[in-house]
């Protein structure tokens, strides 16, 4: 189906909405945004809805916002890069991670205005918030770990460095270039330092054990050098005496994943990535509707994602 008449359909199913909104990037067909986002507006009695929009076409999707009844969009990839230029405001989040998950409205001077928000680092840093009773001794005072080298690593990164407490960070990717690059972004955005690209088993081995970690990397099983050498590096830091919390941000197609499970049996406790979507996706509402976190039906949305990733795994049997 081509993007215009996807964007057709689009028209007829928003007559009956009071409301709308997008959910703006490609490979969307399986994302869980748009059914949590309804559990949310059910649950306030509002006859709003999010909608997918499989696209890439901007200035379609800059369009489409102009609608009156529009309030916004959730934006995934490859956009969240991509809007920037395009926003007339961000907020500190948006600017530092030099990406935008959510784009709402404001009004300046009689004229409405699009504003970005990067909600992502609030998921991560509200994953552990709320899964880890005693953060003090879990990961304050501690170095911290992020494996990966993409945005999601240095939405990570922001969230460690600015909330969390921790003392240096480890990185671990299977791409020296993307530690590289993660440094050099993260440092010229002011929150790069005590960045550690861990990139040998001796420095391993060496390292002081960290007591948070966020894996941002695909549930692939290690194929390349550069993999299996990440992965042996992280199971070593999982092997240390401290063991901690890790938010496995993988949580399609299951949030069960590999790494999730092996730093399990290695006695850490595992966040999986479903508690970053939900609690992202709870802050997006916060934006759109005006209530805050605690007005939200958190609870109600945390069973209804169990609910519906349980049905999803079932299925795949």
């Amino acid at each position: 189906m081509t993007v215009s008449t996807e964007a057709a359909h689009q028209e007829v199913e928003r007559a009956s909405l009071d409301k709308h909104c997008y959910l703006f990037g490609q490979k969307i067909t399986h994302s869980l945004s748009p059914f949590l986002h309804q559990v949310i507006y059910d649950h306030l009695n509002l006859r709003w809805a999010q909608l997918r929009l499989d696209s890439s076409d901007l200035r379609l999707f800059l369009d489409l916002i102009q609608h009156p009844s529009c309030y916004g969009a959730s934006v995934t990839m490859p956009n969240k890069v991509a809007i920037l230029p395009y926003l007339d405001e961000m907020t500190d989040e948006c600017r530092d991670v030099g990406a935008c998950n959510t784009v709402y409205f404001k009004e300046r001077d009689g004229q409405r205005i699009l504003c970005g928000t990067n909600t992502d680092v609030i998921g991560i840093r509200d994953s552990f918030l709320y899964n880890v009773k005693d953060p003090a001794s879990t990961y304050h005072d501690r170095p911290a770990l992020v494996i990966g080298g993409g945005g999601a690593a240095r939405s990570a990164i922001y969230a460690l460095r600015k909330w969390m407490k921790v003392k240096e960070i480890y990185l671990v990717n299977r791409d020296a270039s993307e530690v590289e690059a993660v440094i050099r972004d993260c440092t010229s955005r002011g929150y790069g330092n005590g960045l550690l690209h861990v990139a040998t088993v001796e420095q391993a081995m060496e390292a002081e054990g960290p007591g948070a970690i966020v894996a941002c990397i695909p549930d692939l099983a290690p194929r390349t050098s550069g993999e299996v050498l990440a992965r042996r590096i992280t199971e070593i830091l999982l092997d240390k005496k401290h063991k901690g919390a890790m938010l496995e941000m993988c949580y399609n197609p299951t949030p069960f994943t590999a790494l999730g499970m092996l730093a399990e049996r290695k006695g850490w406790t595992v966040i999986l990535g479903t508690e970053a979507l939900i609690w992202q996706g709870l802050e997006q509402d916060t934006y759109w509707t005006g209530n805050t976190i605690d007005a939200l039906p958190a609870e109600k949305v945390k069973a209804a994602i169990a609910e519906i990733v349980a049905h999803r795994a079932q299925a795949k049997l």
